[in-house]
């Protein structure tokens, strides 16, 4: 597996560096310190998997390079990085596609588990944003399942490929499925959870703690 790690801090890569090591055997580390070499790595290494992303960039803005990459190479994986870890910015970036964000602050053990997480094909979202989230949409009775809340087993299917970041078209070919249908079970999905968008069920989803089952192959 060929991951980059972009951060303008030595000690952060470094620290990042152990960790992934001790995740991912055999793993090929690629660093930058900048987003224009970040690029032209990324250019010259079509085998790339995962990059793990600093919003706090010398030449240019984190957010801006999310977007940019989630654009140019839909099939990376972008994990964000920072130490500024308000609701704000993880919403943010959550909303542009990175399947995760792990505060710079967080300790070693967290980080692993969320880099785990990831590469089992999961989202992490920090625990204070679900907090956030369990304040502002907290329910008498939580449902203890997506069945609870209606949803079809298909349902459940494309909600296990949203919560991968695969989009609606990456979805309807996983599923053998027509895009418009895809597009209805997400709105019925959305409803179900009272999200307005994909990134509120993702963080419903972690909030209530469901376990969903492995997305189709």
């Amino acid at each position: 597996m060929k991951i980059l790690l972009l951060d303008d801090h030595a000690l952060i890569r470094d620290a990042l560096r152990g960790v992934l090591a001790e995740l991912v055997e055999g793993a090929r580390i690629l660093e930058a310190s900048d987003c224009r070499h970040a690029l032209r790595l990324v250019e010259e290494n079509a085998d790339l998997e995962l990059i793990l992303l600093d919003l706090n960039l010398p030449d240019r803005n984190g957010f801006e390079v999310l977007a940019d990459l989630r654009r140019r190479y839909p099939t990376i994986s972008v994990v964000v990085l920072s130490a500024f870890h308000d609701r704000e910015n993880v919403l943010r970036a959550l909303d542009l596609g990175a399947l995760g964000f792990i505060p710079k602050s967080a300790p070693r053990e967290v980080m692993a588990n969320a880099l785990r997480l990831v590469l089992a094909g999961g989202i992490y979202v920090p625990p204070e944003a679900l907090a956030s989230a369990a304040t502002r949409t907290a329910k008498p009775v939580r449902p203890v399942s997506p069945a609870d809340v209606g949803l079809t087993e298909r349902q459940i299917e494309v909600l296990s490929l949203m919560m991968r970041g695969k989009s609606n078209k990456a979805i309807s070919r996983r599923l053998d499925m027509a895009e418009p249908t895809v597009k209805h079970h997400v709105t019925a999905i959305l409803k179900a959870l009272k999200a307005t968008n994909r990134t509120e069920a993702v963080i419903a989803v972690g909030e209530l703690g469901w376990q969903l089952p492995p997305s189709p192959e």
